[in-house]
């Protein structure tokens, strides 16, 4: 199905967990379409984790690396041109957390502290992984960046809190970083806003049992699952899509186009 799509292209995958991890679908996909690739993570993701089962699986070497610190991407960059055997093609932010969320802090009752440290890994990451990328000159011509991102970002969900701040400055930055990245060096950057999925860090949200229903009933197309978002991203990784920059792309059923629908009438 995937057609070699990616045949020769290398890089890098950010935070893949475990099965239910969207970028664990992506790589699998990715491999799948001839990818080849680095996984990392943070130490103490790879201690709780299943990354080496991943990594067996895709024959992709496993790269240590805190996606805050500057130090640990500039190393993790420096190996993955060493391992892959020159720059990169396309990069995977799937990175989220907010210790507010998983402490279950109201969002009128913010630690500020947590709150920063929200911004810090799930967004400013980003920035860091970008900025690094180019001063290193990482990557090649027509390369692809994309970073998942939420509909929280445009529109308020009860108990998503900080996080919603937090997409929404990712998605600040993929369009700010992906003007000068495509100026300068001709790669695009992304962002997907994928539909609730059942994923360790999604599932960790109050109420998202229910988030993830109605989103259900109110898309056409139903739910995009972590394996259509996968796929996505091999095309958003792939030369069919080297004109497609700083775009917030909905990937979501058609949920965020649908004002209501019979499903939400009826149980009215």
């Amino acid at each position: 199905m995937l057609h070699n799509l990616l045949q020769e292209k290398k890089g890098i995958i950010f935070g893949a967990l475990d099965e239910h991890s969207i970028a664990w679908q992506a790589a699998r996909s990715i491999k799948a379409a001839g990818g080849n690739f680095v996984l990392t993570n943070t130490p103490i993701a790879l201690r709780l984790g299943k990354l080496n089962q991943l990594a067996e699986e895709c024959q992709a070497t496993i790269i240590s690396a805190d996606a805050t610190v500057v130090a640990d991407l500039e190393n993790l960059l420096e190996q993955a041109m060493t391992v892959l055997g020159g720059k990169i093609d396309f990069i995977l932010h799937s990175i989220g957390m907010s210790p507010n969320v998983r402490k279950q802090r109201s969002y009128g009752d913010l630690n500020y502290d947590w709150f920063l440290k929200t911004l810090d890994i799930s967004a400013l990451s980003f920035h860091k992984i970008l900025q690094t990328a180019e001063k290193l000159d990482a990557m090649n011509e027509w390369g692809s960046i994309v970073a998942l991102s939420y509909i929280a970002a445009q529109r308020t969900f009860p108990d998503y809190s900080d996080m919603a701040e937090a997409k929404a400055m990712l998605e600040s930055i993929a369009r700010s970083y992906g003007y000068r990245f495509a100026k300068n060096k001709k790669v695009r950057v992304n962002t997907i806003s994928q539909s609730p999925t059942h994923t360790t860090a999604g599932s960790g949200v109050p109420g998202f049992d229910k988030f993830y229903e109605y989103a259900e009933r109110m898309s056409p197309l139903g739910n995009a699952s972590a394996e259509d978002c996968a796929n996505y991203i091999v095309l958003m990784f792939s030369d069919l899509s080297r004109m497609v920059t700083m775009q917030n792309l909905m990937h979501d059923g058609g949920f965020s186009s649908v004002g209501i629908t019979e499903q939400i009438v009826d149980t009215l």
